[in-house]
């Protein structure tokens, strides 16, 4: 079989033109700040209840990055609910937290709701406009 000049130079020109689109310039990834995860978040289980129940210790599945007066939700079965306030105060892999209100039990689910800053909204003063300044003359009157 013999190629002609004619394909043998539209082949040619494909290649040559089908390569040009595999060196396409790649952008680099932007550097965009981490988008907190929308729902809760489970950090760990109630680990026990003091007698007074007042507050309850918390065994964390990970590391303890809640910070003191944080707000966090429990879930136990036939949809039993609490909030509690956590104290600042853990030790290893256990936290202390505050009942604020429901009814917990030793097993129930622990979660942080993650609490999403709003970018500040730049709010311009209101500048006073100068106020016209009404000339008044002082006229005395010698009677």
């Amino acid at each position: 079989m013999k190629l002609s000049p004619f394909l043998l130079s539209m082949a040619s020109c494909c290649l040559c033109f089908s390569a040009c689109g595999l060196f396409k310039a790649t952008k680099p990834p932007t550097s965009q700040a981490p988008v907190p995860p929308e729902g809760p978040k489970l950090i760990g289980r109630i680990a026990s209840i003091p007698a007074d129940k007042r507050f309850v210790l918390i065994q964390s599945y990970g590391k303890w990055n809640i910070e003191s007066g944080g707000i966090l939700t429990t879930r136990g079965p036939n949809d039993r609910s609490a909030n509690l306030r956590t104290t600042g105060e853990s030790l290893g892999e256990f936290a202390a937290a505050d009942l604020q209100s429901g009814v917990v039990e030793v097993g129930d689910a622990v979660y942080s709701q993650p609490i999403v800053k709003s970018p500040a909204l730049l709010i311009t003063p209101e500048v006073p406009q100068a106020q016209l300044k009404q000339t008044s003359e002082n006229v005395q009157k010698n009677n």
